[in-house]
């Protein structure tokens, strides 16, 4: 609840003008919505939901607002906007949706300042994982994930005694074959992962450096859970038989590469927090509060 002081049109004025940005925006927003039944862009529902509540975790009193910053707000908005038009215009359907980040970031800062940007800012820019890759970049991360994958779960299945050899993305175990198909290359786990890095950091509070180890970890435990889910594919192939697994088990196997992401996640959290021990500085310096009253006595 917000306290009884607090100025009631600057929320006014976001709410109405976020409703006619979303408006303006429907179009791009209902064609994003599109991917979200792919794989790799499945958390795309819970994206706004996500905002919503972090918004609501980071909230501050709104203060007075300088003339100059809405201006500011003014200027970011109209860059969104122009860059929508150039991105229509281009037919890049891409960049044109994406566009709503920066627009909205300015209507935030034209109704709160700077100050509501500092803290309303972060759940702003989160919405872009509502949004899908562009095709090239789709692409580039794409080919090597799946060479990357392929070769990996190759190796593993060999060094448990399964023989095992690769051509192309496509694993030979005897007479079975498995294809490492776009939805298993490690593109769905990273884009989801990426995400839920992003937002575990905005909601814990740690170290910067720590933040960005967190952010650096989402590819490399994305692809270490992807080859882990492709190799015990493998030897239930090989165990149980392909009919069996495509049947029962391929789901099972993609929910639970979600589970052991945040299961690796949360050893990481772990481990960096027992590296390094926060030192109060302020007693171990001879200078301190303990030596200055000590001289001060003597």
């Amino acid at each position: 609840m917000k306290p009884a002081t607090e100025p009631l049109l600057p929320w006014l004025v976001l709410g109405g003008l976020t409703s006619l940005l979303v408006w303006g925006y429907w179009n791009s927003l209902s064609e994003a919505s599109l991917y979200w039944i792919r794989p790799q862009y499945s958390h795309g529902y819970l994206v706004p939901l996500f905002t919503l509540v972090l918004l609501w975790m980071r909230r501050q009193p709104l203060s007075e607002v300088k003339p100059v910053e809405r201006w500011w707000g003014v200027g970011l908005l109209a860059v969104g906007l122009g860059l929508r038009l150039l991105a229509a215009q281009s037919a890049l359907d891409i960049p044109d949706m994406v566009t709503f980040v920066p627009s909205l970031g300015g209507i935030v800062l034209l109704a709160g300042g700077v100050r509501m940007l500092r803290w309303a800012g972060p759940a702003v820019g989160f919405l872009i994982f509502m949004f899908p890759l562009p095709w090239t970049l789709e692409q580039a991360l794409l080919a090597p994930l799946q060479a990357q994958a392929t070769r990996a779960s190759t190796y593993a299945l060999q060094t448990l005694g399964i023989g095992a050899y690769h051509i192309g993305n496509r694993i030979s175990i005897g007479d079975l074959e498995m294809g490492v198909v776009d939805a298993c290359s490690g593109l769905r786990m990273t884009t989801i992962f990426l995400a839920l890095s992003v937002a575990i950091v905005l909601v814990t509070d740690r170290p910067w450096w720590e933040r960005v180890i967190v952010l650096l970890s989402a590819i490399p435990i994305a692809l270490v859970v992807n080859v882990t889910r492709i190799t015990v594919t493998g030897v239930f192939y090989v165990t149980v038989g392909e009919e069996w697994v495509d049947a029962y088990l391929h789901d099972f196997f993609g929910y639970a590469m979600m589970f052991m992401a945040l299961i690796l996640l949360f050893l990481e959290l772990k481990i960096l927090e027992k590296l390094v021990y926060e030192v109060d500085t302020e007693k171990l310096s001879p200078f301190g509060p303990a030596s200055r009253e000590s001289r001060a006595s003597a």
